[in-house]
């Protein structure tokens, strides 16, 4: 029982992996079961037993690129103690995976929300809570950069959060549509005087 249920998750781990190759090159919109059983070898009934509808296997899709985000960006900066070590660590590797990761497969999180800005409806509202959830990550670690005295007391952590957001972004637009090969060495200096400007 328990080999036959460590295979259906791998399984399950392979489809939702699919799934998120095809979401980053094309969006989410592409996903489609029968597609995606069609790149792992499954028929479409089979990827339904295992992930549900279409709108299941897209939210499943942005919580595995959400915890690939999280572990390659958020858990390892934990290490760092409090403060503006942690900041800086969040950042350093956020603009790493773009250059990285992003460069050529794609962020879910930047791209997602273009893809749907203007539409209504239960993915959004799912992929709006995920980028909500990360951001007050982010602004939980401003903070304590505050209350640690690394940061000026009148810092607005909204504004420095939104800040490191479109420098993000931005970075991104370079890396992936002008392709180029400098901007993320580029993002680092413009967040290096960004930062300036909060020291305390």
């Amino acid at each position: 029982m328990e080999a036959r249920t460590a295979r259906s998750e791998l399984t399950r781990a392979a489809i939702v992996g699919a799934a998120l190759d095809l979401a980053a090159a094309e969006g989410l919109e592409s996903i489609s079961l029968q597609v995606v059983a069609d790149r792992v070898g499954l028929s479409k009934s089979g990827v339904f037993s295992r992930v549900g509808s279409r709108e299941a296997l897209q939210k499943a899709v942005i919580e595995e690129f959400g915890r690939r985000f999280l572990a390659e960006v958020f858990v390892p900066a934990m290490q760092q103690p409090k403060g503006l070590p942690r900041l800086n660590e969040i950042v350093r590797r956020w603009i790493g995976r773009i250059r990285d990761v992003e460069a050529s497969q794609g962020c879910i999180y930047t791209a997602g929300a273009f893809e749907y800005d203007d539409r209504d409806g239960p993915l959004r509202e799912f992929l709006q809570d995920e980028v909500v959830r990360w951001r007050a990550a982010l602004r939980r670690t401003v903070l304590q950069a505050v209350d640690q005295g690394h940061l000026r007391r009148d810092t607005v952590a909204e504004q420095l959060v939104g800040e490191i957001c479109s420098l993000i972004m931005g970075a991104l637009h370079d890396i992936r549509f002008l392709r180029d090969a400098r901007a993320a060495e580029r993002a680092v200096l413009t967040w290096q005087r960004l930062l300036g400007t909060y020291l305390a």
